[in-house]
């Protein structure tokens, strides 16, 4: 029997960046460690748009744990989404903990999976959308 590929789950997320930095403006460093590995974010820190590129990051997480849910499958923590961009600048997500277990669980011996990111942000909305494909 043929494997084709299949799209397993959908999610997508927008995000206020007002919102986002109102929270670093707020709480600082108690909310950037919380939720955003030390990779995202000395990627947001060193851009300009630091509050929109901390939004998408954000966004991209809820869309992620969206996509990667099921129906008796529980919260994520923030640190198990990570969101890093390849040298092009291109965005993947890096998954651990019980994400990265939830996905092992749906993935079959011999079968790949791969999640598709795409991120958008046009002030004062950031927005991601998720697609996780077992291959």
């Amino acid at each position: 029997m043929w494997g084709f590929p299949m799209i397993i789950g959908i999610g997508t997320d927008i995000c206020d960046i007002r919102r986002i930095d109102a929270l670093i403006e707020k709480f600082s460093e108690r909310f950037t460690h919380k939720v955003f590995s030390k990779g995202e974010r000395a990627t947001a820190d060193r851009v300009s748009a630091r509050a929109s590129s901390y939004a998408k990051r954000f966004a991209a997480k809820e869309a992620t744990a969206k996509a990667l849910a099921g129906g008796s499958t529980g919260a994520l923590s923030w640190q198990d989404v990570e969101v890093v961009n390849h040298p092009s600048g291109k965005p993947h997500i890096v998954l651990h903990g019980a994400a990265l277990e939830r996905v092992k669980t749906q993935v079959k011996t011999g079968q790949t999976w791969k999640l598709h990111l795409s991120l958008s942000d046009d002030y004062p909305f950031a927005q991601a959308f998720v697609i996780f494909e077992i291959l």
